[in-house]
């Protein structure tokens, strides 16, 4: 019997590993991107993005998370709902069971109690905001290729085999066949039989997958959105909740709209940095073991649902995307949070002066109000207001903001709960398939699948 996985990201690689174990199975993982060891970004390296056709940030062995700061968040309701797929007790085992597979490929996990945790919550919650605190463990990302590296020697000594720089392109699940292109200069094409296939090709893939499901059929439906901006302060303002939790998740209800918002990827002495999607640019952070910076800087997103006539979350993000690129000229957005609230764009002389030093250069001083809609504006201060009062200094005038950041949610597949589609042997997994958002939660959904496809491989 023949598996083949489509990304070789944290779903995949969790996946190929579970399905070798079993024995039961070949394994071929399919991955545009380069391998462990050939990624690298000169934007992350020099701070000058070359905006390489595949994006190394993006695409390769390890998937995006592979230049995250390694933050792992081992919640079955954070990165995304394993109480879809299972019962409390068995997502709790599965937590478990993913933490063990990090020991047995060199990372330490330990997880700690923490008195302050209780404290917390109760003064987030006098001021109207919830704290929620889960098990985590910061690996650096400095750390994560050689985690990687081992998960892919490991998969290759039990003879799974990986196919490197080949994009899948088409799908023809009448042969059970998988067309895919090598990105060389001949483009060569090639089709490779399965027996079953695990679609897992990351956010970067999620347009493809959309498109794939469409043409064989399969259903699909549009996530929410979450839009926002990336905040940077002192770290000194920080840390006494980061000592607590390292990425600390608080949640609040903005109140004039009644919004969902939240904070997300929480970098201690960490940097904000760029990501180029080709037609536009959106930021993000990440922190280094080796590397530190006197800031921390996080997401704070709205949530956003739409309806008829514009369902398509995706297209309602990559819109505001495009504008804010286009007021940035190709760059992201800096703003100082006074000058937000005064309704006026900032300039380089005004950030100067500003108490907190931006970590990402590559920015345009500007309005972030001409980019991002007002109810978006709206809820950022009035959440950034809440958020002073357990975090003070957080919402000072000085606090920098950089926009877009957002996270686009795959369209979601429809699946029934062992990750399997309407197609009897076609699977998915991951956050390209909208069914995970994070390392752990992709490693998930990676397993639940793995373990189905063992199952049936084994008649049962």
């Amino acid at each position: 019997m023949r598996v083949v996985i489509v990304g070789a990201g944290p779903a995949g690689l969790f996946a190929a590993l579970e399905i070798l174990k079993s024995g039961k199975a070949e394994v071929i993982l399919v991955e545009k991107g380069k391998d462990i060891r050939e990624r690298g970004c000169n934007l992350l390296n020099n701070g000058i993005c070359t905006k390489c056709e595949i994006c190394d940030i993006l695409c390769g062995v390890g998937g995006s998370g592979l230049f995250s700061d390694g933050k792992l968040n081992f919640s079955p309701i954070i990165g995304g709902n394993l109480y879809e797929f299972m019962g409390k007790e068995e997502a709790e085992e599965l937590l478990e069971y993913i933490a063990n597979m990090f020991r047995e490929n060199g990372v330490e996990i330990k997880f700690e109690e923490n008195g302050r945790i209780k404290e917390l919550r109760k003064r987030a919650m006098k001021a109207g905001v919830t704290f929620i605190p889960i098990n985590q463990v910061h690996l650096g990302s400095e750390n994560l290729p050689n985690f990687i590296e081992s998960v892919e020697n490991n998969i290759i000594r039990m003879n799974g085999k990986f196919l490197i720089n080949w994009e899948a392109i088409d799908v023809d699940p009448k042969e059970n066949k998988l067309r895919i292109r090598h990105r060389n200069e001949d483009r060569e094409e090639r089709e490779i039989n399965y027996d079953y296939l695990l679609i897992s090709p990351g956010r970067s893939g999620s347009d493809w997958l959309a498109q794939l499901c469409k043409k064989i059929g399969v259903e699909t439906k549009f996530n929410p959105i979450d839009i926002g901006v990336r905040v940077e302060t002192l770290s000194s303002v920080m840390e006494d909740v980061t000592s607590i939790n390292w990425d600390p998740k608080f949640h609040i209800r903005a109140p004039t709209y009644d919004d969902f918002v939240r904070t997300f990827c929480t970098n201690p002495n960490g940097y904000v940095m760029k990501e180029d999607y080709g037609e536009y640019v959106c930021v993000n952070g990440y922190s280094r073991k080796d590397k530190t910076s006197e800031n921390t800087n996080f997401a704070l997103l709205v949530q956003l649902n739409l309806t008829k006539p514009l369902e398509n979350t995706n297209e309602y993000g990559k819109s505001i995307a495009k504008l804010a690129t286009t007021i940035g000229g190709g760059k992201p957005l800096i703003q100082r949070l006074a000058d937000m609230r005064a309704s006026r764009r900032s300039t380089w002389e005004r950030i100067r002066r500003s108490v907190v030093k931006p970590t990402l250069q590559d920015v345009t001083p500007g309005d972030i109000s001409m980019a991002l809609p007002h109810r978006i504006i709206t809820d950022i201060l009035e959440a950034l207001d809440r958020l002073d009062k357990v975090i003070p200094g957080v919402a000072d005038d000085s606090t920098l903001l950089y926009a877009p950041e957002i996270k686009f949610y795959a369209m979601r597949v429809k699946t029934d709960r062992e990750l399997k589609t309407s197609v009897d042997n076609i699977y998915v997994a991951g956050d390209g398939a909208g069914v995970s958002r994070g390392i752990i939660g992709a490693c998930a959904t990676g397993l639940i699948a793995a373990r189905s496809i063992v199952n049936r491989i084994k008649g049962g």
